[in-house]
């Protein structure tokens, strides 16, 4: 199955990628990063530390890198609702890893807006409501941390 891309969002970067700085160690970032993203409506369904796992089980040495799969569960319960195919790409990742000693990158990708570039989820204003909302939420955590 092909699935239907609109090169459009690709070409305009439209995928709702958010990148912050924060200068401080790597568990103080995850725990503010934590805080921040619930202050702004989202729980923290499922985290864990990549570069801990891969350690484990492959004895790869990374910096560290944490994942915080953040989840508001009204906005998700909507979006399952308008695309039931969402939970392929839940929940919403916050990545948190270190760049260097003391400093911080946090990054997310907006799964919404992902599932209308990769044709999950429907072009209309139902979807694009559900794309605004979250924007929203994630733009107040940013603009937080």
């Amino acid at each position: 199955m092909t699935l239907p891309i609109d090169p459009s969002l690709i070409e305009s970067g439209d995928i709702g990628e958010k990148r912050a700085t924060l200068e401080m160690n790597h568990e103080a970032a995850i725990e503010h990063t934590r805080e921040t993203f619930a202050d702004a409506g989202f729980g923290v369904a499922v985290e864990f530390s990549v570069s801990d796992l891969l350690a484990e089980k492959i004895g790869a040495d990374r910096d560290p890198y944490y994942v915080l799969g953040a989840c508001n569960p009204e906005v998700a319960d909507r979006a399952l609702d308008e695309c039931i195919e969402l939970g392929g790409l839940m929940p919403c990742n916050v990545v948190v890893r270190e760049v260097e000693p003391g400093k911080q990158e946090v990054y997310h990708l907006s799964i919404m807006r992902v599932a209308r570039l990769l044709g999950l989820a429907e072009d209309d204003e139902e979807w694009a409501d559900i794309v605004a909302t979250t924007g929203e939420l994630v733009d107040e955590a940013f603009e937080n941390l």
